[in-house]
């Protein structure tokens, strides 16, 4: 029979959250981590279809963070490759370098509209001298970083092609903590009188890599929980979460044997922080639920293609800013590790970034994949309907935190209202409402751990608030 208490619970089986179960498990604590869906990952899975591994979008390990670090080595031992990054972005039919090489992306758009680029950036110093522009969206800041039209040739386009609203409705918050180590100037100079490197330091041009998979970062550490005696429920759903006295005292699940009551000590929870709000029982004060409503996330869908070809394309990733193309961007899971497809064939993944009320989300499958399969094959050219063995399509919801204009203060009144419960942690993207990267998911639920073990008293949603990682990212979903 299924135990109905535990010490912790934790909602979610992704890095996040597993990295927590991992931490209490290893520390004695007895823990049952519940997964709504059938496959452990969450955003970070690797679905597998015969013989073929595909990650949901690409997702490199990258982290500057010790513990990460040793934690990310002790689980994947001998699994751990490094992968050199090629990407490239497609926009007016021509590809481009990125990181960016100053040469390829400013002399390749055409002398004239390099000229008009750099005219615009030295007339925006100019009046920057004598007042200082109000910086309240992205639109704003990306323009008086690089000027207004090298805005709209390399930023616009792609930018809201992944957040589906106009630039000048995200905050500039968002591009702030994205878009880092990038100076138009040092890109001019480098164009003109190279450096050794010939190139602008953006983003890091190797990454550690799990040869089956990012999904194995997930597998592995469910595996060692389960090893040292602790439960991951599969196909467990949350349905309400109960407290009383500012405390959680159990969840409401929906499982395959039927519903049932946990009791718990503790709760963490990577589940999306406006799903937990509305699951509370007693039920949140109204203005919170409310303010939880003015919270959206970016949902995402990725197609999945297997490939009766060696090797498709060169590159880690292909970032698509052409506008009349819907989908965002693609990697060939193989340029990342040789055993992500069977010999002699390969696969592509294309990421389209949408809303579930929206035109995208709600295609046929088999629509999507044919719309797929036409723009790269009339449009990025290097393949052909007959290449196809087989494809098949994955939705995922809420991938993206949205930084919309105005989301700081509903969100600061649902932190304040989940920061009331005393034994209740968030981590991870979805359980905090914050666009993090894997290293920083991971490292809240180290966080999230220690906390509930009383060895400390950390606030995760400090993680990557304090210091820079690493450097620009604006391209990355």
């Amino acid at each position: 029979m299924t135990k109905t208490s535990t010490d912790v619970c934790v909602i979610g089986a992704g890095p996040a959250g597993l990295c927590a179960a991992f931490v209490l498990t290893q520390n004695k604590k007895d823990t049952v981590v519940l997964e709504m869906s059938d496959q452990i990952g969450g955003i970070s899975r690797t679905v597998v279809r015969d013989g073929f591994r595909f990650d949901i979008g690409g997702h490199r390990f990258f982290t500057k963070d010790d513990e990460v670090d040793q934690l990310f080595r002790e689980i994947l031992g001998d699994e751990i490759i490094w992968v050199n990054r090629t990407s490239k972005i497609f926009y007016r039919d021509k590809y481009f370098d990125y990181p960016l090489k100053p040469a390829n992306a400013l002399f390749g758009m055409g002398i004239g509209t390099t000229a008009r680029c750099l005219a615009d950036y030295g007339s925006l110093k100019v009046r920057n001298l004598f007042r200082q522009p109000e910086i309240v969206s992205l639109e704003d800041w990306v323009s008086n970083e690089f000027g207004h039209e090298l805005f709209k040739l390399f930023f616009k386009n792609y930018t809201e092609k992944v957040w589906g609203i106009d630039c000048n409705q995200i905050c500039a918050e968002w591009a702030a903590q994205r878009i880092k180590g990038l100076s138009l100037r040092v890109a001019v100079k480098e164009a003109i009188r190279p450096s050794n490197n010939g190139k602008v330091t953006t983003l890091i041009d190797k990454f550690m890599y799990p040869r089956l998979g990012i999904g194995r970062i997930s597998e592995r550490l469910a595996e060692d929980v389960e090893t040292l005696g602790n439960e991951v429920r599969m196909r467990s759903r949350v349905t309400a979460v109960n407290h009383d006295g500012g405390r959680v005292t159990s969840v409401d699940i929906e499982a395959p044997e039927g519903p049932y009551t946990l009791e718990v000590g503790s709760l963490c929870s990577s589940m999306p922080l406006t799903e937990l709000v509305t699951a509370m029982r007693p039920a949140a004060p109204a203005d919170v639920i409310a303010a939880a409503h003015k919270l959206r996330y970016r949902d995402l869908i990725t197609v999945n293609l297997m490939i009766n070809k060696p090797r498709v394309t060169e590159d880690t990733w292909i970032y698509i800013h052409e506008p009349t193309i819907t989908l965002g961007r693609i990697h060939e899971p193989r340029n990342w590790s040789p055993e992500m497809a069977p010999a002699g064939k390969s696969s592509i993944v294309a990421e389209y970034f949408c809303f579930q009320d929206g035109e995208v989300w709600n295609m046929d499958d088999q629509d999507l994949i044919d719309l797929t399969v036409s723009d790269l094959d009339t449009r990025l050219g290097f393949l052909k309907k007959e290449d196809i063995i087989d494809a098949f399509v994955v939705r995922t919801p809420k991938a993206y935190p949205m930084y919309e204009l105005g989301y700081e203060e509903p969100l600061r009144k649902v932190l304040d209202y989940v920061g009331g419960f005393s034994n209740l942690e968030i981590v991870g993207r979805y359980g905090t409402y914050k666009y993090n990267n894997m290293d920083h998911s991971m490292k809240t639920g180290i966080l999230a751990a220690h906390n509930l073990l009383g060895e400390s008293r950390q606030d995760v949603l400090d993680v990557n608030r304090a210091r820079e990682y690493h450097e620009e990212k604006v391209l990355e979903g």
